[in-house]
């Protein structure tokens, strides 16, 4: 990897924001949005929270919105839609989960509704089951509106890690903070496989890393792939991504970014506090063992003692596990003071903003003096993470 800072002079951050926009494309979003107290106007997401969508997920991907100021994420379902929720939304997620079943969750007729809402110039993303729901996959449950054709379906399962990821042209110009790294790392999780052959989209970054660990899946086939593409649909835009930034720490920013170049709004620079691709400097692929010794770490956490849980936390972290996230809220309420202030640390350092509550209930009610001083020091960090009150 090059060494460089992670953050670019502004002007420089602006050229490069302008000329993705350039060839005379709109700044402007077809969307209705909202307008703050301060009279400018919002930029309004509703995150998919319907059967199929993995429930970590689709909080990642709400959370994830909140690290941009002009941002107003709510959660919408099936019934929504049908009662007409997009008519009032700038852009829509469809976050990672199950396909299929997010497809049947929707139904023929709001699956038309949001074909329109892009038609008519609103933005879509999808994130992994997302990005498959989106997809142009023949003899596969999709809606068509991404032009990614995925294949080797029937090893889906072929396991997850950190992966690497290589920019092309266009992603440095979408993620300039990231342009002078050679590698960046996200979590992935038995996203899609891209057909290169069939290429009617642009292509943002490259999957360099070759998944294969689970399901007898074949050698060879992740890497080399698209990892994240986009096209246009009528007058909006869709852009669909196999992996998950809004679970790697330090990337969570690049949600609300991908959703801008959905909207073909001015790209804004984010803190320093939520930029972080320095978190991972190596691929972290889960094996049998891993998985194995993951599994292991719920165990000690149901009755392992205060050594053992602390023991486990740290591994868990160092692997960026993909479960332990369901399990570390209710360690900070644990027994023992020590447990309570690394879940906490745990959490600030996953930047998990969606158990800041919990995070700040512990503060408060920590007795330990230093416990407390630790879990107030993440409860803070988190704080950091956002700029979007939850709604």
């Amino acid at each position: 990897m090059k060494k460089s800072s992670f953050f670019l002079a502004p002007i420089v951050f602006l050229a490069m924001a302008l000329s993705l926009m350039g060839c005379g494309e709109s700044m402007e979003s077809a969307g209705t949005g909202a307008i703050d107290s301060s009279g400018s106007k919002k930029i309004k997401v509703g995150v998919f929270d319907g059967h199929g969508g993995a429930q970590t997920c689709v909080w990642e991907a709400y959370e994830a919105l909140r690290r941009d100021a002009d941002m107003q994420p709510v959660y919408i379902t099936s019934a929504e839609i049908a009662a007409g929720v997009l008519d009032g939304l700038d852009a829509i997620i469809i976050p990672g989960g199950g396909g299929s079943r997010q497809w049947l969750n929707l139904g023929a007729e709001n699956r038309k509704r949001i074909a329109e809402f892009a038609e008519n110039g609103g933005g879509v993303l999808g994130i992994c089951a997302g990005a498959y729901l989106l997809s142009s996959t023949p003899e596969y449950s999709c809606m068509g509106l991404s032009k990614g054709v995925a294949i080797d379906i029937e090893h889906d399962n072929r396991g997850h890690g950190v992966v690497n990821v290589t920019l092309d042209a266009l992603g440095k110009k979408l993620f300039p903070e990231l342009s002078e790294l050679d590698t960046v790392r996200i979590m992935y999780y038995e996203g899609p496989v891209y057909d290169t052959v069939q290429r009617p989209y642009e292509i943002f970054a490259t999957m360099q890393s070759d998944v294969h660990m689970e399901g007898n899946a074949p050698a060879n086939m992740t890497n080399r792939r698209p990892f994240l593409i986009g096209n246009t649909v009528g007058k909006g835009r869709v852009m669909a991504c196999i992996a998950h930034p809004e679970a790697t720490p330090g990337m969570q920013w690049m949600v609300p970014r991908m959703i801008r170049w959905t909207l073909q709004r001015e790209f804004v620079p984010y803190s320093e506090k939520v930029v972080n691709p320095g978190v991972f400097t190596k691929e972290i692929l889960m094996s049998e063992s891993m998985l194995k010794r993951e599994h292991g770490a719920f165990k000690v956490f149901l009755y392992g003692t205060g050594d053992e849980k602390l023991e486990a936390l740290g591994w868990l972290r160092s692997v960026l596990s993909w479960e332990a996230k369901r399990w570390v809220q209710g360690l900070l309420y644990d027994g023992d003071a020590r447990v309570r202030a690394a879940a906490a640390q745990y959490i600030a350092w996953m930047g998990y903003t969606r158990y800041l509550p919990d995070v700040k209930a512990a503060a408060v009610s920590e007795q330990d003096a230093q416990a407390k001083e630790l879990i107030e020091k993440a409860c803070q960090q988190l704080e950091q993470q956002v700029v979007v009150p939850i709604e």
